[in-house]
């Protein structure tokens, strides 16, 4: 059962949301404010009343298919004028959506009594971002011990609610200082052998003997579970098809578009980021020029990344408008024209290799559409690309590490052996 997730990733009925909010109004746990809607005047009255943005999906989805952000009534009606198969069975689902919002989740083994859970992986990516699709960290960095015991009390109370015998997985979102519930996925997730490898815990042994218990007479062995202390970090990369399919936009949003993920594993989080990335063949570059294109809402974080680009010794090309408000930060930039704006311009520059990696971050689906070719090109030249300012800022970590020289190769067993 997947309830009520902005990444949704099994099958997910319509009348189990009033059941969940139900079962979450009981335990005093907050959730989106939501509504379904089977035809264009519902769901514009829905939206007005929780307010844009929206997340609308399908009643019936995997792997957020047919998942859209919808930023305005216009938008909206397109999206419900073109949703095929709606009826008051098979509505459309709206959520507000929480912006600007860390995603994260945890993986949780319970017994129906005891729930045990081994740490809260970070997503690297915003809300938005399918969580297959979105990089992670392990445990958790950015997100303060307070919020991190709120989403495993959180997780304790729903298991047991739910009377989940085995594994879990649970997604949450922190918007300013509260944390809402997205979804509870009561089997296991693709991430548990992360979780595993990591945290040095054998969750699916654990959950079978759990399950297979009526049969065996053991114990559960989830009341002898300890809190470990975990000094080093893991870092999930998705790996994605795009260089076999090099006419597809790469950009990333609710629905699902990777086939894999890999695991990188250092004392740092930039040391464990860059290995990640080398593991999806996208080796981090340590000097050259970075080409940065961002949309209106980023603007506040250009000047921060910018800089931290510089720091690394990078010379920045950016797009006349970025250029300029990097020069009204006091952080130099090569202007450089759009593709309608004149030669050479941005497509000039992707194809000649003149930058090392590239930071395109798309504004809506009008923009999204309007760079796609900048995201191609980028494609077809296995130029490193970043479409978000989250994993942006990740890579300046990483390439930081790469810089340091750091980097070495360390056994499993060697990490685990550093837990407390």
């Amino acid at each position: 059962m997947n309830i009520l997730g902005t990444t949704p990733e099994t099958i997910d009925l319509a009348e189990d949301r009033d059941l969940f909010r139900e079962m979450m109004d009981k335990l005093e746990i907050p959730m989106p404010e939501s509504g379904m809607a089977v035809d264009v005047d519902e769901a514009i009255a829905i939206a007005d009343k929780i307010g844009y943005p929206v997340m609308v999906r399908p009643s019936y989805v995997l792997g957020g298919r047919g998942m859209e952000v919808v930023h305005d009534e216009e938008s909206l009606r397109i999206y419900m004028n073109a949703a095929v198969g709606v009826t008051p069975d098979r509505p459309i689902l709206i959520d507000r959506f929480l912006n600007h919002a860390t995603e994260c989740e945890a993986d949780a083994i319970s017994d129906g009594e005891n729930v045990f859970v081994p740490a809260v992986m970070e997503h690297i990516e915003l809300a938005g971002v399918h969580s297959g699709d979105s990089a992670c960290i392990l445990p958790s960095m950015n997100i303060p011990p307070e919020h991190v015991e709120t989403i495993k009390e959180y997780t304790r109370k729903i298991a047991k609610e739910m009377n989940v015998r085995g594994l879990m997985n649970m997604q949450y979102a922190i918007e300013g200082d509260k944390v809402y519930v997205l979804e509870a996925n009561p089997r296991a997730s693709r991430t548990v052998p992360l979780v595993s490898k990591v945290c040095d815990i054998r969750m699916v042994p654990l959950a079978t003997e759990i399950i297979t218990s009526p049969l065996t007479g053991r114990p559960s062995p989830v009341a002898d579970l300890k809190e470990r202390v975990i000094p080093y970090y893991g870092v999930k990369e998705a790996v994605f098809p795009f260089n076999m399919f090099q006419e597809v936009d790469p950009v990333l949003g609710p629905e699902m578009r990777s086939t894999g993920e890999v695991l990188g594993m250092a004392s740092s989080f930039g040391e464990a980021f860059s290995k990640a990335e080398e593991a999806t063949k996208i080796a981090l570059p340590t000097g050259g020029r970075v080409l940065i294109s961002v949309n209106d809402r980023d603007k506040y974080e250009l000047a921060e990344l910018a800089q931290g680009f510089v720091d690394c010794g990078f010379e920045i090309i950016a797009t006349n408008g970025t250029a300029k408000y990097l020069a009204a930060n006091g952080i130099q930039a090569k202007s450089v024209a759009k593709l309608d704006e004149g030669r050479p311009n941005i497509l000039d520059v992707i194809t000649n290799h003149e930058a090392a990696i590239v930071i395109n971050t798309p504004n809506d689906k009008k923009g999204a559409t309007d760079d796609s070719y900048i995201r191609k090109a980028v494609i077809k030249g296995r130029i490193p690309y970043m479409t978000t300012m989250a994993e942006a800022k990740a890579c300046i970590a990483g390439i930081k590490a790469v810089q340091e020289g750091n980097s070495g190769v360390k056994s499993l067993q060697s990490f685990h052996k550093e837990i407390k």
